[in-house]
């Protein structure tokens, strides 16, 4: 076993980028064309084995997560998870366990699907992008038709089973403005975790697609959900970029790669056994070897992939290094960071007015729910002390006056309009899941 402290994570794409869906801002059907025509992209059940002994060998113990992805990976068939199920428990040292994660955008879930991941005990992300008339927008079939339905039935498969499940919602130009509507759309259908995932497409000369969210349109939108959530639905429902700041206002580090000071910790493996640097950096360029040729722990020590990871931190730009909320953003995801700085240098996140908008907006807010979680005060207690407070200092104001947060808006469209954090909510801790 390796002796190597920090672990790895491996996004596998079994069928690799192939998909009964053709949504229009989907990056990952392309990497078709790094192969030859005729490619079967299945996994074969040599490079299943090699993979699974791989990374439980690469890991330090005592748990190992895998995590499926593509494409659409459900299209492998119910027989290749079952497969690697038992290869894992073939492999597993004594005392040791594994997790399983899978991405799908659900449409193929079925009874069948629904007993096997309860019972094996998968996590399962599903991708829907809000109501039906947002979803079905950019996520249609192969035949251009919607399949918002057949997306919200994989869902209730998933509920009606009692696998854990959380919802993956990518936003983009036209869902960012609608937050509420798509929030409150999740928090009805009794979604309890979300993450939101923004759609930047770079273009050539021209900055983004016009699919692409801008940095104010993705500001405003996780400002607008996280006022909505922070006088509602705190210990109820987890937001993934909430309960990441939580933490770093703890003093801990990121656990999301977005917005860890350093990446490189996790690859992107194809059907094929070939390991890339990111799920995001699948080119040639980016290639780190074959599995079948060397061994995965190796491939995730290359000096290159150490300094892909680390010329995340080494290339921030000054205006970055100075920001006041660098600790909780770091740049952002490489990926996006191709713009310039106000000064003129490169390497700034396309998205950087939306992030720091947003961390500076919730510092308050943050720096009370750690504070409460340091005194051991349930976290859902801030819905109160807010209210509390917002029903003292309106109480004076009329609905036409000026809003006293200062927006410049009268209070019956600022925050006279919030709702009021109701009592009967859970206020248990808020806890994230892994």
């Amino acid at each position: 076993m390796s002796t190597t402290k920090h672990p790895i994570q491996v996004v596998t794409k079994p069928i690799g980028p192939v998909c009964n869906l053709d949504c229009e801002y989907c990056f990952y059907l392309a990497k078709k064309d790094l192969y030859p025509g005729g490619e079967r992209f299945r996994m074969s059940p040599e490079v299943l084995g090699a993979y699974v002994r791989q990374l439980i060998d690469a890991q330090p113990g005592p748990e190992v997560q895998f995590t499926w992805q593509g494409g659409e990976p459900t299209m492998m068939g119910l027989d290749f998870f079952r497969r690697a199920v038992e290869l894992q428990r073939m492999y597993l040292p004594e005392g040791w366990s594994c997790t399983n994660a899978l991405q799908t955008n659900g449409t193929l879930l079925n009874a069948e699907w629904g007993d096997f991941l309860a019972e094996q005990g998968f996590l399962v992300g599903i991708s829907i992008d809000g109501p039906a008339w947002i979803h079905d927008r950019y996520r249609v079939d192969g035949q251009g038709e919607p399949t918002h339905a057949r997306a919200m039935a994989g869902l209730h498969t998933l509920r009606a089973h009692g696998v854990d499940h959380n919802v993956l919602c990518a936003v983009t130009a036209m869902n960012a403005q609608h937050p509420l509507e798509v929030y409150r759309f999740f928090r009805d259908e009794g979604v309890d975790w979300l993450q939101l995932i923004p759609i930047v497409e770079p273009v050539d000369g021209l900055g983004t697609s016009e699919r692409s969210v801008t940095g104010e349109a993705w500001g405003e939108l996780l400002v607008t959900i996280f006022d909505e959530w922070v006088r509602n639905d705190v210990g109820r429902i987890f937001v993934q970029h909430f309960e990441e700041c939580v933490r770093m206002w703890l003093g801990g580090p990121a656990t999301l790669c977005v917005h860890a000071e350093t990446c490189g910790s996790g690859l992107a493996m194809e059907h094929s056994g070939d390991v890339f640097s990111c799920d995001h950096y699948v080119d040639p360029q980016h290639l780190l070897g074959n599995i079948t040729g060397t061994p995965l722990r190796d491939l995730a020590d290359r000096p290159e992939q150490v300094r892909f990871g680390l010329d995340k931190r080494d290339t921030l730009p000054r205006f970055c290094r100075e920001c006041d909320v660098r600790f909780a953003c770091n740049g952002g995801c490489p990926k996006d960071r191709f713009v310039l700085t106000p000064d003129g240098e490169n390497g700034l996140n396309v998205l950087c007015s939306g992030y720091a908008r947003f961390f500076r907006h919730i510092d308050p807010y943050m720096r009370r729910l750690a504070e409460n979680y340091r005194r051991g005060v349930p976290a859902a207690s801030i819905m109160v002390e807010l209210a509390r407070e917002e029903a003292a200092r309106f109480r004076h104001v009329g609905r036409n006056d000026a809003c006293p947060c200062g927006s410049g808006r009268k209070l019956k469209h600022c925050c006279a309009g919030r709702p009021a954090a109701p009592g009967r909510r859970d206020t248990s801790a808020s806890e994230g899941r892994g």
